[in-house]
């Protein structure tokens, strides 16, 4: 019985061993060399979704509660400021490219303006002579008005006494006399119609009146009936609307941009999708010192006078056209302080980062002067989240660091392994001088009670 039980002993004992040896011999084991002989990625480290910076040697939680997602050795590309992404994650991303093209570009200038009066077409109304204001036919600015309407009467003391010298002048049958009479008329505003009137009925008129000059609107109406009136009276101003002016305001850097006779384009909130053409009439010599903005003065027809006075319009000018020139999307610049980049797709889930210098900017259009050439795909959305990982400025400072040799941290190391003997002094200081106080003769204490 007990020989049969030493057998089965040796027996466990050999199969123990054996299993050891297997396991030490064969290999099975579960680190970084067995995951990667197994045909599994190798993760180099973990970072946060939201800040490429933010890297660990495990799994975890990024600072904002996400989990950190792995980055894998073969995701990194050898090339500096290349980056490779899943194409799952370049779908969810939602990222589009588009290819740099190469051709002139028309120096777009898209700005604001205000609709106002021609002011070559203001007409403003004035008396020669002082009198009172008896009829007024225009009651409010805005009236319509139609050349040769009557616009109000007008009773002087001087114009009746110059009717009644030239109807003394015609009786008087002196032909100089008369001519002079008729003069004095025109020179104090009568129409020769009026004369003509005055000649023929031979009877002196107590008022005046006063007719419109053109067709128009009022645009200023500056007395009512009743008012005492002078040559220096602003009585109302009489303005056309066949032809309007856009004032509209440029930036100072693209001053240079804008000159008369340029094409330019007009659109108004309440007409969405109506463009009105017309031309720049007159550039101001002067920026406003406030706005730090040139003043463009634009002309437009407006034979349908659907364009009114103080309206708020876009405003579009087309200016000169540069040379052939690289350009892309104007959503594709990242703008930086003192840096302007692109993202380039270099295929395969692999982007890369590049520094370009910008030129003129016109519509939805960059040109880029240098850094990428004509057919080079450039990301238009999403480009964002990837120049955080590719930041060719941390490219080139990691670049810089690996080409170093080791530091000698013996410097580093000078603070553990100084001498702390000057510390420890204080410590091991006399305190005989301390104890002087409680080791006093008190003899002379002891003399007093004494006493």
């Amino acid at each position: 019985m007990s020989k049969k039980v030493l057998w089965i002993g040796a027996f466990l004992v050999t199969v123990t061993i054996g299993f050891v040896a297997g396991r030490y011999y064969g290999g099975e084991d579960v680190g970084p060399t067995a995951a990667a002989s197994s045909g599994e990625r190798e993760i180099l480290y973990w970072v946060a979704p939201m800040d490429a910076n933010y890297r660990r040697d495990e799994p975890g939680k990024s600072p904002m509660g996400m989990d950190l997602v792995p980055v894998y050795a073969d995701e990194v590309d050898g090339q500096p400021g290349v980056v490779s992404i899943d194409p799952t994650i370049v779908n969810n991303l939602g990222v589009r490219t588009a290819a740099a093209q190469r051709g002139a570009l028309s120096r777009q200038i898209e700005t604001v303006g205000y609709v106002g009066y021609d002011e070559d077409t203001l007409q403003h109304i004035h008396t020669r002579v002082d009198g009172w204001i008896e009829k007024l036919v225009t009651k409010a600015a805005g009236d319509p008005i139609a050349e040769g309407q009557l616009l109000f009467e007008l009773y002087s003391p001087t114009l009746v006494n110059a009717q009644q010298e030239y109807l003394a002048a015609l009786r008087s049958g002196n032909a100089v006399l008369q001519s002079a009479s008729e003069e004095r008329l025109a020179a104090l505003g009568v129409t020769p119609g009026e004369v003509q009137q005055l000649r023929k009925r031979r009877e002196v008129r107590q008022r005046v009146r006063v007719f419109a000059p053109t067709d128009g609107v009022i645009e200023m109406l500056g007395v009512r009936e009743g008012d005492y009136v002078t040559s220096a009276t602003d009585i109302m101003s009489i303005a056309e609307l066949d032809r309007v002016w856009v004032l509209a305001e440029v930036f100072e850097r693209q001053a240079a941009w804008v000159s008369p006779g340029q094409h330019a384009m007009v659109e108004l909130d309440y007409l969405p999708g109506q463009m009105w053409h017309g031309a720049v009439d007159y550039v101001y010599p002067e920026l406003d010192p406030v706005t730090r903005t040139l003043k463009v003065r634009l002309r437009f027809d407006n034979a349908d006078e659907v364009l009114r006075p103080n309206m708020f319009a876009r405003v579009t000018i087309h200016g000169d056209r540069t040379a052939d020139v690289v350009h892309v999307p104007r959503e594709a610049l990242i703008r930086g302080g003192t840096l302007d980049r692109v993202v380039i797709a270099l295929g395969d889930g692999r982007f890369r980062s590049q520094l370009v210098r910008v030129g003129v900017e016109s519509g939805d259009r960059v040109a880029i002067l240098d850094g990428i050439s004509a057919g080079d795909p450039v990301v238009v959305s999403g480009q964002f989240l990837i120049d955080s990982e590719s930041n060719i400025e941390a490219a080139l400072s990691n670049l810089e660091q690996s080409n170093e040799s080791p530091m000698d941290h013996s410097q580093h190391q000078q603070p553990a392994e100084m001498d702390h003997s000057q510390h420890q002094q204080p410590a091991e200081m006399d305190h005989s001088q301390h104890q002087q106080p409680a080791e006093m003769d008190h003899s002379q204490h002891d003399m007093e009670s004494s006493q």
